[in-house]
């Protein structure tokens, strides 16, 4: 019997996708709910499962097509058999079977190329130009790189080591790689912020010694208690809800011409996942302990780097707070994730020399603070205002347990 593959749900208001790459070929043996292929999507990567065990039948999109929810992209044979490992190229006796004609890229001009592809491409060295392809509009697909790599020599040239103009220097090579449909989103979304808001950002700095030494003091209690390891977000999270309640205006958003301030803070954390940064949200941050806040963002960033965090734990962040500062970077002016008015950026940890109250001069361990924001609707004073209360809780971390 034959079971359609579809494309699965992909999150509320999300209809269309990329295909990222087959995790399963034609013939392969497949157990129920194991993944077949991985889609992206304007946010992250989702992995298709197949509905039943049995046999991966032929494929009917290719990789790099866009496909929407519910379309047809494979089938799955519950009755068949997996078909047996394809010998190597020098003991082939029997003459393949007839296939459509295939097409071959003008001369010079380099085909697009699914990831898988273009790694295989550079991996074997072939030149994707010289290669016919058998795929679905004459696309290359796997086989045929694996055929010609075999082949080197036969129906192919050498190629460098990537895909190049014909008139390229040696040196002075060129790649051309696709954006991904996540890298496309963030630049839309990141260039629509420069042209829709009025953006600025204003900084402050933080003694950090405080909260270093809770943390020196209280880190393993904590993680015993709580399993899972106190860090700074727990401290920054929970500083942000409070001066987010004293300054509404940067928990705000401009829709049309009204305002709507939320009485809860939803913060948004930037985390790393292999296509670029993502920013799932902490619910309801506000009447969270910090194990709860700790142990949320721990999760997102395993989740991101594996990609499997879900479409709706992205949407909906009413602030966002990004921490450059675990890459090394000093000082950075953030921008905002519409349709957000603010984004506190964190930076690394640095001694610096500072004159205490007393007058004396010490080595402290300071940190950069950077508040970027919609002008429209946050002022300067409430700017200033909302990182020197950051400021306070940090500098004070008593302030966090009584609420001042």
């Amino acid at each position: 019997m034959s079971i359609d593959v579809t494309v699965p749900a992909l999150g509320e208001s999300i209809t269309e996708a990329t295909v990222g790459e087959w995790l399963k070929q034609p013939g392969d043996a497949v157990a129920a709910d194991e993944p077949v292929a991985s889609l992206e999507t304007d946010k992250v990567s989702i992995e298709v499962p197949a509905p039943a065990a049995g046999v991966m039948g032929e494929h009917a999109v290719a990789e790099g097509d866009t496909v929407e929810v519910g379309a047809l992209i494979a089938t799955i044979d519950t009755d068949g058999k997996a078909a047996p490992k394809a010998a190597p190229a020098a003991e082939k006796t029997a003459a393949p079977a007839p296939a459509p004609a295939p097409t071959e890229a003008p001369s010079g001009e380099v085909p697009t190329l699914s990831p898988a592809v273009r790694r295989l491409v550079l991996e074997h060295g072939v030149d994707p130009t010289k290669i016919k392809g058998t795929g679905r509009d004459g696309r290359l697909t796997k086989e045929d790189v694996l055929a010609a790599a075999n082949n080197k020599g036969a129906d192919t040239a050498p190629a460098p080591a990537v895909a190049v103009s014909g008139t390229a220097a040696p040196g002075r090579e060129v790649e051309r790689v696709r954006m991904t449909r996540i890298r496309q989103t963030i630049a839309k979304r990141l260039k629509s912020a420069q042209d829709n808001a009025a953006l600025l950002t204003t900084f402050n700095d933080v003694d950090m010694t405080a909260v270093m030494e809770t943390r020196a003091k209280y880190k393993d209690l904590f993680e015993k208690k709580h399993g899972v390891r106190l860090g700074f977000m727990g401290f920054f999270a929970k500083a942000a809800c409070m001066a987010l309640k004293d300054v509404p205006a940067v928990n705000a958003q401009i829709e049309g011409d009204e305002i709507i301030y939320h009485n809860y803070a939803d913060i948004s954390v930037a985390v790393s996942a292999p296509n670029g940064l993502v920013v799932p949200v902490i619910r309801n941050a506000e009447s969270m302990s910090f194990a709860d806040i700790e142990n949320t963002i721990g999760d997102f960033g395993k989740r991101a780097k594996a990609g499997t965090l879900k479409m709706e734990e992205m949407q909906g962040g009413t602030f966002t707070i990004s921490n450059g500062g675990v890459f090394g970077s000093l000082m950075s002016t953030p921008i905002i994730n519409p349709p957000q008015s603010a984004v506190l950026g964190l930076h690394r940890i640095d001694k610096r020399p500072v004159v205490m109250p007393d007058g004396s001069i010490a080595a402290r361990p300071m940190m950069y603070l950077a508040l970027s924001y919609d002008h429209r609707l946050i002022d300067g004073k409430e700017a200033v205002t909302f990182l020197v209360r950051i400021k306070e809780a940090i500098e004070d971390p008593a302030r966090l347990l009584i609420d001042l």
